[in-house]
Parts: structure tokens; C-alpha cells; sequence
């Protein structure tokens, strides 16, 4: 089938560049051009990624690294700290152990009753 199309004079020069540099035709390099597009699908992204790190060889178990990694994200006013300092005591300083017991304060003074507002 045959089409009818409008470019700009810079592109018929830049298509009949490729096509001497190619030994082609205008028509054939169209061709190759249209066939070759085509609009990335919204997930190629998660085809392309899948098994990226698996043969990664510099983190050790992958799973555990990425354990590790998502324990680093733990921070005092979370309600898994303690799990998460016993499992990687490393990760946590004295300054978060600071932190810590301030909040449970905080959270201790905003839970009494002597804190709610009179009758």
C-alpha cells in the first residue's frame, strides 16, 4: 500500500543521506524506519530488569542483602525496631537508642490519662 507523506525539506535530505551511505532507496529506508518503531509497552521495563542482579557475585546471598538493605531503613519510631536492631545490631548506633526511648517517652506521656483534657 502506498502512502502520502508530508517532511520537512531537512528530513528528505537527512533520508537520502542514509540512503546513498546504506546503498538504498528513500522507500526501502522508510520501510526499515517504520518497521523498526515501535512504542515501548508500559511494562518493558520489568522484562528488562528481571534477573538483573542475578548473577551478581559482589553482595553475597541476594536475599539477604536486600534484608539487610531494607533493615538499614528501620528508623527509632518504628514498631519493629528492636527486632530489627537484635537481628542487625550493627546498623544502629547509641544515638538511636537515644531516640528510641524519647519517643516511647513521648508515646508513654501522650497515652496517660493524666495527658487527656479535664471534664
Amino acid at each position: 500500500m502506498r502512502i502520502l507523506a508530508d517532511l520537512p525539506e531537512d528530513e528528505i535530505k537527512r533520508l537520502d543521506r542514509i540512503a546513498a551511505e546504506q546503498g538504498k532507496s528513500r522507500a526501502a529506508v522508510l520501510r526499515e524506519a517504520v518497521s523498526a518503531y515501535q512504542a515501548p509497552a508500559a511494562t518493558d521495563w520489568i522484562d528488562r530488569g528481571f534477573g538483573l542482579w542475578k548473577r551478581r557475585t559482589d553482595i553475597g546471598d541476594a536475599v539477604e542483602w536486600q534484608r539487610r538493605e531494607r533493615a538499614g531503613w528501620t528508623r527509632p519510631w518504628d514498631d519493629d525496631y528492636e527486632e530489627v536492631k537484635a537481628e542487625f545490631p550493627d546498623l544502629f548506633d547509641e544515638q538511636d537508642d537515644r531516640e528510641r526511648e524519647h519517643y516511647k517517652a513521648l508515646m508513654a506521656r501522650n497515652a496517660s490519662p493524666a495527658t487527656s483534657q479535664p471534664k
